[in-house]
C-alpha cells in the first residue's frame, strides 16, 4: 500500500480547520497560535505550553527588601510549577515527546506534531500554545570602527551627567547589572574587572554566566559583539582613559539569549529571565535568588515578522522579574520614524522600562521606534524614557572600540543610571516603581504633538532624555516650608490663624529629628498652637520625631493683634531643620493693619 504524506497533512488540516465542513472551528483551536499549526504541518514544531495555573505574586510588593521579594517570587513560582505541571508532564511522557519545564511563567517547551498539539490544547489545565520561532536581533543601524586611543569620558556619558554623580562618590558600587544579549567577551579590558565572576586574581563563572543557546555553556563569549558593546556602555572603564560606561563601579553578569548570528527564540528569552530571578551554577544546579541582579538590559526585540504573532508571549516572564524587584530596561526598537512602531515584545509591555534613542543634540533619532502601542490594542504610551543612542562609542570583542547607533545603544544608559541611583540610595533596591519615577521626573523634557502626543510624556521621547545628576540630586533630603495667614487685612484686636506646612521631599527614606520654629509677629499676643509645642522666649517650637518620604505635616499658630499695634503685621522669622536636611527659612508673611474710621453723626 502506498503512502500519501501530502494527503495525510491535508486531511489533518481539514480536521483542524474544518476545510471540508461548514462547522466552526473547535474551541481548543483558539488556544493555539496559527504559526504552531503551520509549522507542525511539516512534521513537528517547537512551541511553548502555557498552563492556566499561575502564581499569585501580588504579595511581593509589600515586602521590605529586594532579597525578600526575590525569595518570595522564586518560592511562589517554583511551587506553582511543580504542583501544576505534573499531570501535563505525565501526558508528554506517554506521548514520547521532547519537553523542558520552566517555572518563571509556568510553561513547558515542547517539540511535537499535530497530534501532540491537539492533545495539549484540549486540556483544561493548558491556557495557550505559543509559537517559538527563531527571531533575529534588531541590529544597530550603523557601525563605525574607531580608534582605541583613550578619549577620556565619552560624550554620551558626559551629556547625561554621570561624571557629576561619580564626583559625589557614587559609581554603581554594590550594585549588579545584568545583560541578556548575544553574549559578553568577559575578558575585554573595559569590562573585565567589573565582571562579578572575577575577584582580581581568578575567575568563577558559577552564578555569573548562563548560555540559553548552549553554544558556550562554560565561559562567557560574544562572537557577534553586540552584547559586549552594550555592556561597555553600562560599566566600561579600562583604567587607561577609555571611560565609556555609566556605572564603572558596578559588577555585571550575563545571559546569552541569541546565537552567533543574533538569532533567539521566545524560549531563550524566557530562559534568561528565569535565570536572572535565581542564578545558578554553570550546570544549572543550586538556584539562588540572593544572587539576582538589580537591573537587566534588554537590547533586543521579538517581532511579529519573525513569527512572534502573540504580543503577550513574554509578558508573564517580565511581570515575574519585576515582582522580584528587578528593573528591566528595554530598547524601543529601530523601526522609526513611523508612529506605533514600538510593536515587539518586550518593549511593548507596561512592566518594561522602554528606551528611545536621542543624538548629541537631544533630538530623537530618525530610526527610534515611536508609540503608541497598538499591536496589543492597549494604545499604551511608549517609550517611557530616552537616552543617547547615536554614534555611541563602546568596546567590542578583540580589544577594540566601535561607534554604533541604535536603541540597543540607548537602553544600556538607563541600566547604568539605575545602578548609580541604587549606589547612592541602597534602600531603593527592589523598589522598581520608585526608581522609574525618579528617572522620569528628573529627565530633560522634550515636548511634541506627534504620534497622538500632547506635552510630556509623549510617544517620541517618553518623559525625556535621562539626567543622572538630576536623578541622584533628587535623593537629597530636602525640606520645604510654607506659611499662610487666615486674613489679608486685620484691625487691632483681631485674631490671625497661621498655618505652617513642612514637606519632606526624599522619595525613600525618613528624615528624623525635625524641628519647626516660629516667632510671634511684633504687635501680637499668643493665643494657641497645635500641641505638643514648646513656648520659649524666642517663640514657638514643634519637635517632630520623623517625616516619611513625601510626607507633609501642618501646624497651627493663633495670635491676637494688640490694640496698640501700628503698621503691618509681619511674620518673618520661621524655619525648619532635621538631622538629614539642611535648614530652610520661610518667606515673610505680610498682613495689612487697618484702623476703622468713624464719621460723626450728622446734626439737624
Amino acid at each position: 500500500m502506498r503512502n500519501f504524506p501530502t494527503l495525510s497533512i491535508l486531511l489533518s488540516l481539514s480536521l483542524l480547520f474544518g476545510f471540508f465542513t461548514p462547522v466552526s472551528a473547535a474551541p481548543w483551536q483558539s488556544k493555539v497560535d496559527p504559526w504552531v499549526i503551520e509549522a507542525a504541518a511539516n512534521g513537528s514544531a517547537e512551541f511553548l505550553v502555557m498552563l492556566t495555573d499561575q502564581a499569585d505574586l501580588s504579595p511581593a510588593v509589600s515586602l521590605a527588601t529586594k532579597e525578600a521579594r526575590g525569595q518570595f517570587v522564586y518560592q511562589a513560582l517554583t511551587t506553582t510549577a511543580s504542583r501544576s505541571q505534573l499531570a501535563v508532564i505525565t501526558a508528554l511522557q506517554r506521548l514520547g515527546v521532547e519537553y523542558r519545564s520552566y517555572w518563571v511563567v509556568n510553561a513547558l517547551w515542547v517539540r511535537g506534531d499535530l497530534n501532540v498539539i491537539t492533545t495539549l490544547a484540549q486540556r483544561p489545565d493548558v491556557a495557550h500554545l505559543y509559537a517559538n520561532p527563531s527571531v533575529q536581533l534588531d541590529a544597530p543601524v550603523e557601525r563605525k570602527p574607531v580608534g582605541s586611543a583613550p578619549e577620556t569620558i565619552e560624550w554620551n556619558i558626559d551629556l547625561v551627567g554621570a561624571p557629576d554623580v561619580w564626583a559625589l562618590g557614587y559609581t554603581g558600587q554594590g550594585i549588579v547589572i545584568a545583560g541578556a544579549d548575544t553574549g559578553y567577551a568577559w575578558d575585554e579590558p573595559a569590562i573585565h574587572d567589573q565582571y562579578r565572576g572575577w575577584n582580581g586574581s581568578s575567575v568563577d563563572h558559577d552564578y555569573n554566566w548562563k548560555d540559553a543557546t548552549g553554544l558556550s555553556p562554560s565561559v562567557p563569549d560574544d562572537p557577534y559583539g553586540h552584547g559586549t558593546h552594550t555592556m561597555g556602555t553600562m560599566v566600561g572603564d579600562d583604567g587607561a582613559g577609555n571611560q565609556i560606561g555609566m556605572a564603572p563601579g558596578a559588577r555585571w553578569i550575563g545571559c546569552r539569549n541569541m546565537d552567533a548570528s543574533g538569532f533567539g527564540t521566545p524560549e531563550t528569552y524566557i530562559t534568561c529571565y528565569q535565570w536572572f530571578i535565581a542564578p545558578t551554577r554553570l550546570d544549572g544546579s543550586d538556584p539562588n535568588p540572593d544572587m539576582a541582579p538589580d537591573v537587566i538590559n534588554n537590547s533586543w526585540g521579538c517581532p511579529p515578522s519573525e513569527g512572534c504573532t502573540e504580543p503577550d508571549v513574554l509578558l508573564a516572564a517580565v511581570q515575574s522579574v519585576r515582582a522580584a524587584g528587578i528593573l528591566t530596561a528595554h530598547s524601543a526598537g529601530n523601526s522609526g520614524p513611523d508612529c506605533s512602531t514600538v510593536d515587539t515584545p518586550a518593549a511593548t509591555y507596561a512592566e518594561s522600562f522602554t528606551v528611545g534613542a536621542t543624538d548629541s543634540s537631544d533630538q530623537l533619532a530618525g530610526f527610534s521606534s515611536r508609540g503608541p502601542v497598538t499591536v496589543d490594542g492597549s494604545n499604551r504610551l511608549k517609550p517611557d524614557i530616552s537616552a543617547p543612542g547615536v554614534n555611541v562609542r563602546s568596546c567590542v570583542p578583540g580589544g577594540g572600540y566601535s561607534a554604533w547607533s541604535g536603541t540597543s545603544m540607548a537602553a544600556p544608559h538607563v541600566a547604568g543610571i539605575v545602578a548609580l541611583l541604587l549606589s547612592a540610595e541602597p534602600s531603593l533596591r527592589g523598589q522598581v516603581d520608585l526608581v522609574e519615577t525618579l528617572i522620569e521626573q528628573t529627565a530633560l523634557p522634550t515636548s511634541t504633538t506627534a504620534c497622538s502626543s500632547t506635552g510630556i510624556p509623549n510617544n517620541l521621547y517618553g518623559w525625556g532624555r535621562i539626567q543622572a545628576s538630576e536623578a541622584v540630586m533628587a535623593l537629597t533630603h530636602n525640606l520645604a516650608l510654607d506659611k499662610t495667614a487666615s486674613e489679608d487685612t486685620v484691625a487691632p484686636g483681631d485674631v490671625i490663624t497661621y498655618t505652617l506646612t513642612i514637606t519632606h521631599s526624599h522619595p525613600v527614606s525618613d528624615t528624623t529629628g525635625v524641628v519647626l520654629t516660629d516667632t510671634l509677629p511684633v504687635g501680637t499676643q499668643f493665643i494657641s498652637a497645635t500641641e505638643p509645642y514648646t513656648f520659649t522666649s524666642d517663640g514657638i517650637r514643634w519637635d517632630i520625631p520623623n517625616l516619611s518620604p513625601g510626607e507633609a505635616i501642618s501646624m497651627i499658630l493663633v495670635v491676637q493683634v494688640e490694640t496698640t499695634a501700628r503698621g503691618e503685621v509681619l511674620n518673618a522669622d520661621y524655619r525648619a531643620s532635621s538631622n538629614e536636611a539642611l535648614p530652610v527659612n520661610g518667606e515673610p508673611v505680610h498682613t495689612a493693619l487697618i484702623f476703622h474710621t468713624y464719621l460723626p453723626l450728622s446734626r439737624k
